[in-house]
């Protein structure tokens, strides 16, 4: 008994050595994380628990400040910011980095995800990690995919039962080429804006509506300025968990690992927290005053037929072999 009572206290004794061993690996560090997205959005909610993770883990020795809600300046300046290593990590849709490398556009192109099962498959998967390391060379490393969701459009002028019902509106998009030509295929009239400049602009009747994923609309208060939601569904957006490269070449092996595993942990949560908002959200909007259509299947069939030459024409930007590599992806994803 008082032999194994000695080797249990030699096993614990090595383990807390151990433990302190790994977290001398860690220096203290602080860390910049920005994001469009307002306090409360889901995006926000996984920046809160890749923070908590990060400081848990390393003993409080690197600190993560969050910056939600623009904080640090729009997406564009982010991607800067992060490239010249001011910001060492942001959270964005993945199609804005085709501002970078032109491949990432296909994160934008409509209809190209049919289910969030099948689009954790595809990011989560060699794809999503092949994608990543496109940005490298640029000055960033992608280290999780985190979720924005299925887009759908708002205005303040009509309801939209049918495809027909888009033409002639003006509709903010992403500040990407082919956002602009999708919206021009349904003969409506594009308008880029950075997401900041979003709400006034929908305000002053600047533009007519705006297409965004549920729980941006509600988080980013346009029921007040838009009547009308339809659930299109049209685009789904993946989020780039993004490192400046500047800061993440300082880091030893194991403060690596441990923010790419935490960015991997939140992502669960994340995406978790953003499907459970969708109901509730919707229900939210819904009593707040918006009025919601649904495309039957047959005018969802006439907008992705919309689409195709749309499609046709960024695959030549994007090339064939990441079109083929995304096409690999999703028919394995669905099985």
């Amino acid at each position: 008994m008082k032999r194994l009572f000695v080797k249990t206290m030699i096993a614990a004794v090595a383990m807390i050595a151990a433990g302190v061993a790994s977290a001398q690996n860690y220096s203290e560090r602080t860390i910049k994380f920005g994001t469009q997205n307002p306090l409360g959005h889901p995006i926000v909610q996984g920046m809160d628990r890749f923070k908590s993770i990060v400081e848990t883990k390393s003993g409080g020795k690197i600190k993560v400040n969050l910056f939600p809600a623009a904080q640090l300046g729009n997406d564009q300046f982010h991607v800067s910011g992060v490239q010249g290593g001011t910001i060492e990590m942001s959270v964005m849709n993945s199609g804005i980095l085709a501002s970078q490398v032109p491949a990432f556009a296909i994160f934008d192109f409509p209809f190209m995800f049919e289910s969030e099962a099948v689009a954790d498959k595809i990011v989560d998967g060699g794809f999503g990690k092949r994608m990543h390391a496109r940005l490298e060379e640029k000055g960033i490393v992608g280290i999780a995919y985190w979720e924005l969701g299925f887009r759908n459009m708002t205005n303040s002028k009509k309801p939209l039962n049918k495809v027909e019902d888009i033409a002639g509106l003006k509709l903010r998009v992403i500040p990407n080429p082919i956002n602009l030509d999708w919206v021009r295929a349904l003969d409506a009239n594009p308008t880029p804006l950075p997401f900041p400049e979003l709400y006034g602009a929908l305000e002053n009747k600047a533009v007519d509506g705006q297409e965004n994923p549920i729980p941006t609309i509600k988080g980013a208060k346009f029921n007040e300025v838009q009547k009308h939601l339809a659930l299109t569904k049209h685009v789904y957006n993946p989020q780039s968990v993004m490192v400046s490269k500047k800061f993440w070449d300082g880091l030893n092996a194991d403060e690596k690992k441990l923010l790419a595993d935490a960015a991997q942990e939140s992502a669960v949560f994340q995406r978790q927290t953003n499907r459970a908002a969708l109901t509730k959200d919707l229900a939210d909007l819904k009593a707040a005053g918006m009025l919601v259509t649904e495309f039957p299947a047959a005018e969802t069939a006439k907008f992705v037929e919309k689409m195709k030459p749309v499609i046709t024409k960024y695959a030549a930007n994007v090339g064939a072999e990441v079109v083929t590599d995304f096409l690999s992806a999703a028919e394995a994803a669905r099985k």
